[in-house]
């Protein structure tokens, strides 16, 4: 079996649980079979004292087919 691996950068003013799953349903469009997901940095756009976006930086790995057409 072999894998690749892809960072991501997913961002949300909700949380930071939505802002990976915003990335991951977002890769999910083009990429089928991701199975995991590694969160690498966590970071807060703050304004007034306020958190107001959450943006994660992860590693999502998926398997390479074998085949080209299946």
């Amino acid at each position: 079996m072999v894998e690749k691996t892809i960072e991501l950068i997913g961002i949300s003013s909700n949380s930071i649980e939505d802002a990976v799953q915003l990335a991951l349903a977002r890769a999910g469009v083009t990429i089928s079979g991701i199975h995991y997901a590694h969160i690498e940095d966590i970071s807060a756009t703050v304004e007034n004292s306020q958190v107001t976006r959450w943006r994660v930086a992860l590693k999502a790995s998926f398997v390479v087919k074998d085949q080209l057409h299946e």
